[in-house]
């Protein structure tokens, strides 16, 4: 079988392992179907996300100059604390802005390879722990709007982890923590703005992941650079598919890449 697409994250299905689908166009892969087959997976070109130029990457799934230009990678993407819409004030694209910051946004504790704080869009839990390899998850707060949740998380991470180690995190290296304990511990530390939306009582989404076999010491595949690459597919975490010698390919740092991918 032989199927070719742009490549996107992985959708993804909670249940009991975690049921991931490759989206293609006009065809899609139900992953976990793969597990134990020999896959050859081929670099075609580049198709930005935006454009779609077959244009390098640069990040995001985005080539340089939509990267700088599109609201989806504006810097209050990745640091939350910065969104603006709450205040009427543009950065890149105001409507769109209003669009995805002001609405329910929930800071949480995950456990990938350490306990991290993270911050997301209601409607993206589980996906967003799930995406990043975390076994386990619980929401702290649940604040109306992004620049709320980024001002928590900012004063959290003085003392709890905003990074996976993704490494750790593919090998299984992970300890069970009391993320509940954790919750309560950190409560002290949440921002006066924000600690009315403390949610109270809840408790840890434990998620598992389809892996048949770990990567001892993980390598990262570069598809641009090797062009081809033949593997058995033994394992998905976060947005990594898992081969049997240790080699791991990073779905979400590959978006924008036209590959072919054929299932011996």
């Amino acid at each position: 079988m032989i199927f070719q697409g742009v490549l996107t994250k992985m959708k993804t299905e909670l249940s009991n392992p975690v049921q991931y689908y490759l989206v293609f166009e006009n065809d899609f892969l139900h992953m976990n179907q793969l597990l134990n087959k020999t896959l050859t997976i081929q670099f075609v070109k580049y198709q930005c996300l935006n454009c779609g130029l077959d244009k390098p990457i640069y990040r995001q799934g985005f080539d340089k100059k939509c990267f700088f230009e599109v609201p989806q990678a504006a810097d209050w993407v990745i640091r939350p604390e910065l969104s603006t819409a709450h205040l009427g004030q543009e950065d890149r694209d105001l409507e769109y802005e209003k669009k995805v910051q002001l609405q329910p946004h929930i800071v949480y504790l995950a456990n990938s390879s350490n306990v991290k704080v993270g911050v997301t869009r209601k409607q993206q839990v589980p996906t967003r722990w799930i995406d990043q390899g975390a076994h386990e998850a619980i929401e702290i707060v649940e604040v109306p709007n992004r620049y709320l949740a980024g001002i928590t998380e900012l004063a959290l991470k003085d003392f709890v982890g905003d990074k996976t180690n993704w490494r750790k995190m593919l090998k299984n290296d992970v300890d069970d923590e009391n993320l509940v304990e954790w919750r309560e511990k950190l409560k002290t530390y949440i921002p006066d703005e924000a600690i009315k939306y403390f949610i109270e009582n809840n408790n840890e989404t434990n998620i598992e992941f389809p892996v048949i076999q770990y990567p001892k010491k993980p390598k990262s595949l570069n598809l641009v650079k090797q062009q081809e690459y033949t593997g058995k597919l033994v394992g998905i975490k976060g947005q990594y598919l898992i081969f049997e010698d240790d080699t791991v390919f990073n779905i979400r740092s590959n978006e924008g890449l036209v590959v072919k991918i054929i299932v011996n």
